[in-house]
């Protein structure tokens, strides 16, 4: 009697983990795809691809700065930054 007691809780854990497993259909009989079904889908995918060839591009986003800023890049003065004295250090460096 106790081996049967085993066994029902032993089942009875165990059936949430067979309750997520994927159903499994052993006898995939499916039939291959008669010629009016390929028809039918070579249409559909024809106006699918007619379809996304008619959408508009899209807008650029909007700049509302971009007529106040300037199209030349500006450009940094090369001498200004080589004539530039090194800062001194004032003070000890002693640790």
């Amino acid at each position: 009697m106790r081996v049967f007691r085993v066994a029902a809780l032993i089942m009875l854990l165990a059936s949430p983990a067979f309750a997520q497993m994927p159903p499994m259909n052993l006898l995939q009989d499916k039939p291959g795809k008669t010629q009016d079904e390929k028809d039918a889908e070579a249409a559909r995918d024809k106006a699918y691809q007619d379809s996304l060839k008619k959408i508009p591009d899209a807008k650029p986003p909007a700049d509302p700065w971009g007529n106040v800023r300037s199209t030349d890049t500006p450009k940094a003065p090369a001498k200004a930054a080589a004539s530039a004295k090194p800062k001194t250090k004032t003070g000890s460096t002693a640790n």
